[in-house]
């Protein structure tokens, strides 16, 4: 079911939801985790930067996606607890028993954000999905050596981690990865990654020139070299409603120094491109006036389930 809006809360003054603090707060908090995963993702940055140089484009973000484990406070709420003291609001669930990994996504405050607002300082918020791999339900070795890198009480820095980029625990030993990769991907990601981004998604749908479709952004990089991720034998991903169209650019590797001073290639974040098309009942207002809750909200569980697998499956395809 779609989520109900109320329309008037767009005319809110302009910090009316922001419990915890300032809006420019949250803003900055947001821009330091962007530079962060820039920082650590040449192939990331490359994009990002191609994307601003055509057509002299202005970004704006769909969603920021983190990756966490369910153990000793370092889940879905080390990170959502921050968000929501600013405002965000729990928008869904989803859950993915075969990857044992839940996540929730959550929709930004309602904050006044001009025709022409773009990137994290004068645009919209993103939406942000926070996922948990349920460490319990892993075999006992490697909840061994998850457990031995996090403990407790570590996880309430869990934001100040994301800005940083750095990891709140010490760097597992490259056997421990490896170890963990047979079993969990995504534990062996988060365990030497921590809460980077996993990978943050473009709004095809906010930008304005040859972008603004999604189509023409899967020809470009294509045409350029770029590999994109095939979810389910297509590369373009469709809901079941028609609604919401995503494309996925293949995570580069990036060499990492383990524990034990061996360096090995490590798959690093992704970055994706979103577009939400207007909903049926809002077919008729003009172009110019269309605001973001005309659009599809929300995720859809087919469409994240096979987004995960193939992402999930990039390290093990390229290791064997």
């Amino acid at each position: 079911a779609q989520r109900s809006y109320n329309m008037g809360t767009l005319d809110l003054p302009h910090a009316s939801s922001f419990k915890g603090g300032s809006e420019t707060f949250l803003r900055d908090v947001l821009e330091s985790i962007l530079k962060t995963y820039l920082r650590k993702n040449p192939m990331a940055k490359t994009v990002w930067e191609l994307v601003q140089s055509v057509d002299n484009e202005k970004i704006s973000y769909d969603h920021f996606f983190f990756r966490t484990f369910k153990v000793d406070g370092y889940g879905i709420e080390s990170l959502s607890s921050f968000f929501m003291d600013y405002g965000y609001k729990i928008g869904g669930r989803l859950e993915f028993p075969k990857n044992k990994v839940q996540l929730v996504w959550l929709s930004p405050p309602d904050i006044h954000v001009s025709g022409d607002g773009h990137g994290l300082g004068n645009g919209p918020l993103p939406r942000l999905v926070i996922a948990e791999l349920l460490v319990d339900e892993l075999s006992l070795e490697s909840q061994e050596i998850i457990r031995k890198y996090l403990k407790p009480e570590g996880g309430k820095q869990a934001i100040l981690s994301s800005t940083l980029g750095s990891l709140i625990w010490e760097k597992p030993t490259s056997a421990e990865f490896n170890q963990l990769v047979k079993e969990s991907e995504y534990a062996a990601w988060a365990l030497i990654h921590g809460y980077t981004l996993n990978h943050l998604a473009v709004a095809v749908h906010r930008l304005k020139h040859r972008f603004s479709d999604i189509n023409y952004v899967q020809e470009y990089f294509q045409e350029n070299g770029f590999k994109l991720n095939k979810v389910g034998g297509d590369i373009l991903n469709e809901s079941e409603d028609g609604l919401l169209l995503q494309v996925t650019l293949a995570s580069e590797k990036v060499a990492i120094e383990f524990a034990d001073g061996v360096t090995e290639p490590i798959t690093a974040s992704f970055i994706e491109f979103v577009q939400r098309l207007v909903l049926p009942q809002f077919k008729d207002v003009p172009i110019d006036e269309i605001k973001e809750f005309h659009r599809r909200e929300g995720l859809e569980q087919a469409n994240a389930n096979r987004i995960m697998q193939s992402t999930l499956s990039q390290h093990k395809n390229e290791t064997n």
